[in-house]
């Protein structure tokens, strides 16, 4: 048996995931392969294990011990190589796989890397991840058995988004960052109609044009000037790995994407009526207006790519999306977030409808509501305000006026706040939204007096 320890650090609630060489090394990897493969014989979910990495300078070191301790552990690996995680799931869904994971570091820094899960078709997270590292410290088996094969998915991949896409005469900019998405954005643009242009399509791990985070205004920009410069019908940037989306629409104008699952629910909810649509806690009450009126269930669920994920399969989902731009579909695809096909989704509904992004955003009611308020909270005492601060509320607002899903919601007659606990930095989330600029400021000053009676001192930017 192999005890093994991991930083404390590196078991967050979505992934395992550190700073590479300081906080998660090879032989973290390696324990990790040993420790799941111990999880999965527990489980009795069978011992077949597709594995892929993105493009970071670390991960083919952390994917090549990964792989060690999986078939050390007695699975039979096979092993896609580099790409988005997007394909990892689909390798997983088409390979009768009975685990899938990704050695990808997401959207962080280069210096940073991790692991993204999948066990028995479902994410393997919170409780999961937690368990893996009991498990791993008690020290698993090695058994033999195990076996290594590589697999290339990449050609099956590309045919299954590009199966039937109907995307018109659009003139599209695609901005991959570097990422792990550039190569199948690549081929999958030479199989659609239209004019499309790859920025940046080339993997390097140090991401040398700028950090790949679509939801981060800044890094638009150079889509932005490109969607410009070619009067373009739309530019559609990816993060590091390939799972979350930023939308830039003709106008130069970010699409948030709790709009984008608005968007996307006019066409999918026709096939479905009535059907549940999941948008995040952190989502507007205009894009559940506009569900709604497309003939959708609207619902709020915690924010988390897993949770979403979870939710969806649990209420039959088919649809979700998360402000952070992970988008969910499960009409007619597998329900897991795959910006690049998102992409695709979008332009063929452009093309059906005759309405493009920009005429849907056009069509908006003028909003108001603050971007991702960030407050700093350390990791230990970021739940514990949280829970001070819904003691704090309950005794002030009205059950039906509030939201404990994640972190606290507040209903007013003209407009929302929200703060919640981050899962991924130490830092609370805050977020409001109002009918007019003045009734936005004031809920913003709500934020700061229920924090402080929360014991906690915060001043709006």
């Amino acid at each position: 048996m192999t005890h093994h320890v991991f930083h404390p650090s590196i078991l967050r609630a979505y992934d395992i995931r550190g700073i590479v060489e300081e906080t998660v090394t090879r032989d973290d990897a390696h324990a990790i392969g040993l420790g799941f493969a111990a999880c999965l014989r527990q489980r009795g979910h069978g011992n077949h294990v597709v594995v892929g990495r993105d493009g970071r300078l670390s991960s083919p070191a952390l994917a090549a011990a990964l792989c060690d301790g999986l078939v050390a552990g007695g699975t039979r690996v096979s092993d896609i190589g580099c790409g988005s995680t997007p394909m990892l799931y689909y390798a997983g869904a088409t390979l009768d796989a009975d685990a899938a994971i990704q050695v990808t570091g997401s959207h962080n820094p280069p210096t940073h890397n991790g692991f993204k899960m999948v066990m028995n078709g479902t994410v393997f997270f919170g409780d999961d991840i937690q368990g893996l590292g009991e498990i791993s410290a008690a020290g698993p088996a090695k058994l033999g058995g195990g076996s290594y094969t590589e697999v290339d998915i990449f050609d099956n991949y590309i045919d299954r988004l590009a199966a039937d896409a109907k995307t018109g005469d659009f003139t599209v900019i695609w901005d991959c960052g570097n990422g792990a998405a550039g190569p199948s954005t690549i081929a999958a643009t030479k199989r659609l109609s239209g004019r499309h242009e790859v920025l940046f399509g080339d993997i390097d791990g140090t991401f040398p044009n700028h950090h790949p985070n679509p939801v981060d205004p800044e890094t638009l920009a150079i889509l932005r000037d490109a969607v410009a410069g070619a009067q373009a019908d739309l530019g559609i940037g990816f993060d590091g790995d390939g799972d979350r989306i930023g939308i830039v629409d003709a106008k130069g104008r970010q699409v948030p994407g709790d709009f984008l699952t608005a968007f996307l629910a006019q066409d999918i909810l026709e096939r479905s009526p009535g059907a549940p649509v999941i948008l995040d806690v952190k989502s507007s009450d205009m894009a559940m207006d506009l569900i709604a009126k497309a003939g959708g269930d609207a619902q709020i669920w915690k924010t988390g790519h897993s949770h979403m994920k979870t939710r969806m399969a649990a209420v039959k989902a088919p649809l979700a999306g998360e402000m952070s731009g992970h988008i969910f579909i499960k009409d007619g695809f597998y329900g897991f977030d795959d910006a690049l096909y998102v992409g695709i989704r979008v332009l063929c509904q452009m093309a059906k409808t005759g309405q493009t992004i920009t005429d849907f955003i056009d069509g908006l009611a003028p909003q108001y509501v603050t971007p991702e308020l960030r407050i700093n909270c350390p990791d230990n005492q970021k739940f514990g305000v949280i829970d001070r601060l819904a003691a704090h509320i309950k005794r002030q607002i009205k059950a039906e006026n509030l939201s404990l899903i994640d972190g606290v919601r507040v209903r007013t007659n003209d407009g929302w706040w929200l703060v919640r606990a981050s899962n991924t930095e130490a830092a609370l989330v805050a977020r409001a939204e109002g009918k007019t600029p003045v009734i936005l400021d004031n809920l913003v000053g709500d934020i700061e007096a229920a924090l402080a009676g929360a014991g906690l001192q915060w001043r709006r930017p």
